[in-house]
């Protein structure tokens, strides 16, 4: 998710959010870690990708632009080290073990991010909630009594320390990492000296003047204006993810991408749809008065390269940005496919999930098409819906603070099936709305193995909770197998997408932790299919060989820091 500009006027946020729950960080993980589990245990867990596309259709200078691009988006991981532990080279050098610092390497930390955040470090004690974005004895009630006298700590582009005097100071982003950023932002200005499309090198010039002003919003309609561009890149501070304290400090991230005009070319139609859409959810008119922006458009492409956030933990396989509520309003968004990771995670993890979980006779429903079609509705159901509430308290993300995050990647699911409902009914998708349901349920169980502490974590268990109280699936405790009911299915879909559409236009805090809280753990039954798939070496995700070298490129030549 995301922020104006990749934020909001001041507390939008970005969607680098994926099919349901690509962004782990669970409590109660089902394949959280024993205490005896060793490092290579843990990192076993992934299946290791190499991160290639093809670059054949590339002019020259692309090719010359990529190696630029993917040295900008590794400052964004030495930044981000920066705002969740800052001590990692202390701490890689006092660990003998190199499965261990590897295992820190993976999880940007000393905290197990596939396995509720426990600590796999001895002495380390539990994560920070609000990460290094602020004084690890700050408490949110202070943090709120401090902000309403001075409103800048808690915007998403600044970090909050200590002065002298112990007052609480807020530090812009550009200004606490200035050093990473300088060498970022000199990366970008020289791929956008090389870049030969018009809309791109005006996009990489107006990142790199934001990120050195923390004044993203230019740079957002830059970003959404590109159309002819065969190379993109997401770079900058993006998710809120990470900062459990307040939920509104955006950490830094980056992935460079290269487009599949062919894929791209099968989306075109959908984000044209949204309006209608938008008119059709099953809610009182009150909740879905607003109208989306018609000027969003869908693109698929190869990833050659994660950093930052992005890269912590479990990888993200689709992304919705910006998610600035005026810009969404103003522009709509871009939905982006990451159509290599999203095959990784399909061929490697959930086919051999759905033979171990799924019954025999739908295993033939679980199939790529809906896989990437659920991962893409997903991302553009973030733009439905509703933004401000309808009673005066703000906008949906202020009403509902922390707890705003997990209820909106619960509503993207839903809407994005009754997205694919809709289409299916309409004729615009041909194949058995079969292959979706099954597809999502073995989604929902994929990615419940991340845990359920983080946003996506409790949107899973959320839903896997509603639609089994609802029958929309059932489970044979003979064979110990999951069968979808089609029409119970599409009912439960309806009613859980009022439910969410509803606390969210009315802002309802309290409502929202009365609805989630209750179904946001594993229960047993579930813990011990999850437990079988990690019996039977089933990985839980994946991590990266990347970089020019495996992508066949040479080092991008040094560029000083201006």
């Amino acid at each position: 998710m995301r922020p104006g500009s990749w934020a909001a006027a001041g507390l939008g946020i970005m969607c680098a959010c994926a099919s349901p729950g690509d962004r782990p960080n669970g409590s109660g993980a089902a394949d959280s870690a024993a205490p005896a589990e060793t490092a290579a245990d843990r990192i076993a867990r992934y299946a290791t990708v190499r991160l290639t596309a093809d670059l054949t259709p590339l002019s020259a200078k692309e090719r010359q632009m990529l190696p630029l691009l993917i040295d900008a988006a590794r400052e964004m991981d030495t930044i981000y080290w920066q705002e969740v532990y800052p001590g990692r080279d202390s701490l890689l050098a006092s660990l003998p073990d190199s499965s261990l610092r590897r295992l820190v390497e993976i999880n940007y930390g000393p905290w197990d991010r596939l396995g509720g955040n426990e600590p796999f470090v001895p002495g380390v004690g539990a994560r920070p909630k609000g990460a290094a974005f602020y004084p690890t004895d700050l408490t949110g009630p202070a943090l709120d009594s401090a902000a309403a006298k001075d409103p800048p700590l808690k915007a998403p582009y600044t970090v909050v320390r200590r002065d002298a005097a112990g007052r609480l100071t807020a530090v812009p982003y550009h200004t606490a990492f200035a050093a990473p950023t300088a060498r970022a932002v000199a990366k970008l200005r020289a791929a956008a000296a090389l870049a030969e499309d018009a809309g791109l090198r005006h996009y990489l010039e107006t990142r790199a003047r934001a990120l050195e002003t923390d004044d993203y919003q230019a740079s957002d309609f830059a970003w959404l204006d590109m159309r002819g561009n065969r190379l993109d890149i997401v770079v900058g501070p993006t998710e809120t993810y990470d900062d459990e304290l307040a939920g509104v400090k955006t950490a830094h991230e980056s992935y460079v991408l290269v487009k599949d005009l062919a894929w791209s070319a099968r989306l075109a139609r959908y984000a044209a749809m949204l309006p209608a859409l938008q008119r059709g959810l099953p809610v009182p008119e009150a909740y879905r008065r607003e109208k989306p922006g018609t000027d969003s458009d869908l693109n698929a492409y190869d990833a050659v390269y994660y950093a930052g956030q992005a890269n912590a933990g479990g990888k993200t396989i689709a992304i919705n940005l910006p998610n600035d509520e005026q810009v969404q309003l103003r522009k709509g968004t871009r939905r982006l496919q990451l159509k290599n990771a999203m095959r990784a995670k399909f061929d490697r993890i959930l086919e051999p999930l759905a033979d171990a979980l799924i019954a025999s006779d739908q295993q033939r429903h679980i199939t790529f098409d809906a896989f990437f079609e659920n991962t893409m509705f997903h991302e553009v159901a973030h733009g439905l819906g509703i933004k401000q509430t309808i009673n005066g308290r703000g906008t949906v993300r202020q009403a509902l603070k922390e707890r705003h995050n997990a209820l909106e990647e619960e509503k993207a699911d839903v809407l994005g099936l009754y997205m694919v409902s809709a289409l299916n009914r309409q004729g615009e998708l041909k194949a058995d709305l079969l292959d979706n349901y099954v597809t999502f349920l073995a989604g929902i169980i994929r990615s419940v193995r991340f845990g359920a502490s983080d946003a996506h974590g409790r949107a899973n268990m959320t839903t896997f909770a509603f639609f089994r109280d609802h029958g929309a699936f059932t489970r044979d405790s003979a064979s110990a197998t999951y069968r979808v009911d089609s029409a119970r299915m599409a009912a439960a879909v309806d009613s859980l997408a009022a439910r969410i559409l509803e606390l969210q236009g009315n802002g309802d805090y309290a409502g929202v932790a009365a609805f989630m809280d209750p179904t946001s753990r594993i229960g047993p039954v579930l813990q011990g299919d999850l437990d079988r798939l990690g019996s039977k070496g089933i990985p839980v995700d994946i991590i990266f060989e990347q970089g020019p070298e495996v992508l066949g490129l040479p080092p991008a030549p040094p560029q000083p820091a201006r």
